[in-house]
């Protein structure tokens, strides 16, 4: 099985960001270091790809790796924003 079929995201700490595989695209989270905390800047989901519920599934598994990693984030990017105002239960994860 390939990561498009796990829908597994992984961190690639050399491109400062979180990737989704997807149907033969590249969803991602887009980060910066500041002070220990991840803060996320852009989510870019390929516009053929996009209304699927791919940013969703990208942003949850980011968090689900910054919680595994007992890391925080800071977030900047309006996409995600909106996504943690309805996924409060990772406000662990979330500092500011």
């Amino acid at each position: 099985m390939n990561q498009s079929e796990n829908n597994i995201v992984i961190e690639r700490p050399e491109l400062h960001r979180f990737e989704l595989a997807v149907d033969g695209g590249i969803a991602a989270v887009y980060y910066r270091v500041e002070e220990g905390r991840l803060v996320l800047i852009h989510t870019e989901v390929p516009e053929e790809l996009s209304g699927r519920g791919i940013g969703s599934r990208l942003v949850t598994g980011v968090f689900d790796l910054v919680r595994a990693s007992h890391r925080e984030v800071v977030i900047r990017c309006p996409f995600v924003a909106a996504w943690y105002a309805r996924h409060l239960d990772y406000g662990d994860v979330v500092d500011g």
